[in-house]
C-alpha cells in the first residue's frame, strides 16, 4: 500500500442536493430548480477529497456497490488523487444515495436509503492490516455507518494506536438510538473529536458548552472541538479552553452548509499534519469551512490550499 498522510474511514456515497426547497414546493405540481445533479458525498470521501486538495496524501477506506453510483465515486476518487487501494467494491451492496433538501438559509436535511451501503458497511469492509504507515486515522463520523459500532471502532482504533497514529473522529446524531455509553470505550482512544453543538448536547444531555466538553474529556478524549456553525468552534483540552470565531460571511451571499463540518475537520487535520497548535488547527478548519459553504455540494467549494490562504489574507486586511 502507498504510504499516506491520512487514512479516512467511513462513508462514500452520492449526494443529490436540491436548493432552494421549503413548504412552497408542495404548492406546485412541478417546480424547476437551478440544478439537480449527482455530487460526491459521504463524510469519509468528503474529508479525503478536501485533505488531498490541501496538499496531502489520503487513503479512503469505505465500501460501495458495483453500480452506477459506485462507479461515479470510484471515478471521482481517481480524478481527485485519492488513494483507493482500500475502497471495497462489493457486489452485494447498493451504493447509497442521499437527497439533500437545502433551505434558502443554507440549513438542510437528508433523505437516505436504509438498505444502501451507508447502512450496510461493517468491520468486514475495513482492511485492518492496511491501517499503518500514516500519521493520522480519521473516523469520519461515529454513528454514520450504524454497523461500525463501539466494538468495531475499538478494533479499528486499537490497530491505529498500535501503529502510533493520531486518531481524529467526527460524529452525527445516532441513527439507532445509541447513547454515550454505547461508544464510550471507542471515544477513549480519540485524540481529536469534532462533534457539533447539537450532536454533543443531545448525546451528553448537557447544554453548557464547557460542561459538554468536560464530559468527553472525562471519557478519555484528549482534545475536544465543538463546532458551533456560524459562531465558529469551542476547543478544550487539559491545558486550555477557548472560542475560535468563525469567518463572518456577507449576509447577501447564498450559502450551502452541506459538508461544512467535513470541510472543517479536513482543514483541522491538514494543519495537524503541519504540526500546528490546537488553536491554529481550529482557525484553519474554520477557514476551510468558510470557503466550502459558498458553493453547492460538500466538495465543490474548496479547490486548493492557496485558495484558502488567499481568503484568510483578504479577510484579515
Amino acid at each position: 500500500m502507498t504510504k499516506v498522510d491520512v487514512i479516512c474511514v467511513g462513508a462514500a456515497i452520492v449526494d443529490i442536493p436540491l436548493y432552494p426547497v421549503g413548504e412552497f414546493i408542495f404548492d406546485h405540481v412541478s417546480y424547476p430548480l437551478d440544478d439537480i445533479s449527482m455530487k460526491i458525498g459521504g463524510d469519509a470521501i468528503n474529508e479525503a477529497t478536501i485533505i488531498t486538495r490541501l496538499g496531502n496524501k489520503v487513503s479512503l477506506m469505505s465500501a460501495v456497490g458495483n453500480d452506477g453510483a459506485g462507479l461515479f465515486i470510484q471515478e471521482f476518487a481517481k480524478n481527485n488523487g485519492i488513494i483507493t487501494d482500500d475502497l471495497k467494491v462489493d457486489q452485494a451492496l447498493t451504493t447509497s444515495l442521499n437527497v439533500g433538501l437545502v433551505r434558502e438559509d443554507g440549513e438542510r436535511t437528508f433523505v437516505t436509503n436504509k438498505k444502501g451501503s451507508l447502512w450496510k458497511m461493517s468491520l468486514d469492509s475495513i482492511n485492518l492490516k492496511n491501517i499503518k504507515d500514516a500519521k493520522i486515522l480519521s473516523l469520519a463520523s461515529i454513528f454514520n455507518n450504524p454497523l461500525l459500532d463501539n466494538d468495531a471502532l475499538t478494533t479499528i482504533f486499537k490497530k491505529a494506536k498500535a501503529e502510533k497514529m493520531i486518531i481524529c473522529a467526527d460524529m452525527v446524531k445516532s441513527r439507532l438510538g445509541e447513547g454515550l455509553s454505547d461508544i464510550s470505550e471507542a471515544l477513549s482512544y480519540v485524540d481529536y473529536f469534532f462533534p457539533n453543538y447539537e450532536e454533543a448536547a443531545e448525546i451528553t444531555g448537557e447544554y453548557d458548552i464547557d460542561t459538554i466538553a468536560n464530559v468527553f474529556l472525562e471519557l478519555g478524549v484528549k482534545n475536544i472541538i465543538i463546532k458551533t456553525g456560524k459562531e465558529g468552534c469551542y476547543i478544550k483540552n487539559s491545558e486550555m479552553a477557548k472560542v475560535v470565531p468563525a469567518f463572518k460571511k456577507d449576509p447577501s451571499v447564498k450559502i450551502d452548509t452541506i459538508g461544512a463540518g467535513d470541510n472543517f475537520a479536513s482543514g483541522f487535520i491538514a494543519e495537524l499534519l503541519n504540526d500546528k497548535s490546537f488553536e491554529e488547527c481550529a482557525y484553519f478548519g474554520n477557514a476551510v469551512a468558510a470557503v466550502s459553504i459558498e458553493s453547492l455540494g460538500a466538495t465543490t467549494g474548496v479547490k486548493s490550499r492557496g485558495q484558502v490562504d488567499k481568503m484568510i489574507e483578504e479577510y484579515n486586511k
